[in-house]
């Protein structure tokens, strides 16, 4: 059968086709999923050999470009729950439900051991519910934390996770002390109270979740711009800087961390060169108990994270 030379619009289509197969190849989307898979590899590579369970995820909150291991994956939020309930105060306040100058106050009953000073505080003090937010952030207040979860329940932590979208961040219940003076659980949600998610403590997330979250902060999507400020001036106030925040130099580090006996967990803003980072890891199922700065989590966190803020465009 003789050869038979393709139309004219066959060749344009095919043209065109081509055109658009390099145009898609270099695109920035291509090129950032290319970065990303690189980095996933890099971040795998730390990770060999530690004992212990790694979730991450991290998002550049210019270009949109992320990298994730299992970032859907519900884990244990420790302390970093403060953050969602920190939140929902601040739409509890915007909406009329609660005012920033009232007063709460502490008891016998409230106290918990564990991080903070309140449960220092003698019986009948009160603080104004702005300053136990701050606590609750600052210096990650257990008793604060409780005294905030009294006043507006864990439910409506819950609800306005929900209003954002972020439906697998939830309150489970206040917090008991830690492991020398555990209080009986009280407090419960909804959601706490269901028994899927009895292991998950004092409350769970993702890390995807938790940079999304962060991301509405930084772009003054959480209740308000004047209200994701603060709390974003809060963040930075915080005085636990062994993940995230080990060795970031000048640069701006907004962030929560969370321990348990075999877990640390660190969700952040960093400032970089290259624009902002949202990084959410957890480091759980750790064999020994170490409450020092060096937590073996600790150092992982932050070695993770230094890769992230080199790499991630």
């Amino acid at each position: 059968m003789p050869f038979k030379p393709a139309s004219r619009s066959l060749l344009l289509l095919l043209a065109s086709y081509l055109a658009a197969s390099v145009a898609s190849a270099g695109s920035p989307q291509a090129v950032a999923a290319a970065t990303s898979s690189e980095l996933e590899g890099q971040l795998r590579a730390l990770i060999v050999g530690f004992p212990g369970t790694v979730t991450l995820h991290a998002r550049h909150l210019e270009s949109g470009a992320e990298v994730g291991i299992e970032p859907d994956k519900p884990v244990r939020t420790a302390s970093t729950i403060k953050l969602p309930i920190a939140c929902a105060v601040a739409a509890q306040v915007a909406a009329g439900r609660a005012r920033w100058d009232e007063r709460l106050t502490v008891s016998a009953a409230s106290k918990v051991s564990g991080s903070g000073v309140l449960s220092e505080f003698g019986d009948g003090e009160t603080i104004s519910l702005r300053d136990s937010v701050r606590l609750m952030i600052v210096v990650s207040d257990n008793t604060a934390t409780n005294l905030v979860l009294d006043r507006i329940g864990a439910d409506a932590v819950n609800d306005h996770m929900d209003s954002l979208d972020l439906r697998r961040t939830r309150a489970m219940r206040k917090i008991r002390g830690d492991g020398t003076q555990l209080k009986a659980a009280t407090g419960w949600s909804r959601a706490g109270l269901e028994p899927e998610n009895q292991r998950f403590g004092i409350g769970s997330s993702t890390p995807r979740e938790m940079t999304r979250l962060l991301g509405m902060l930084a772009d003054g999507k959480v209740v308000d711009e004047a209200a994701s400020r603060d709390l974003l001036d809060t963040l930075e106030r915080q005085q636990y800087k062994d993940g995230i925040g080990r060795q970031s130099g000048s640069m701006r580090v907004a962030s929560k961390s969370g321990s348990l006996d075999a877990l640390r967990s660190d969700v952040g803003i960093v400032w970089t060169p290259q624009g902002r980072i949202a990084i959410a890891i957890t480091v759980d199922d750790m064999p020994g108990i170490d409450y020092s700065p060096d937590n073996a989590g600790n150092l992982l966190i932050s070695r993770l994270s230094q890769r992230i803020i080199a790499e991630l465009r």
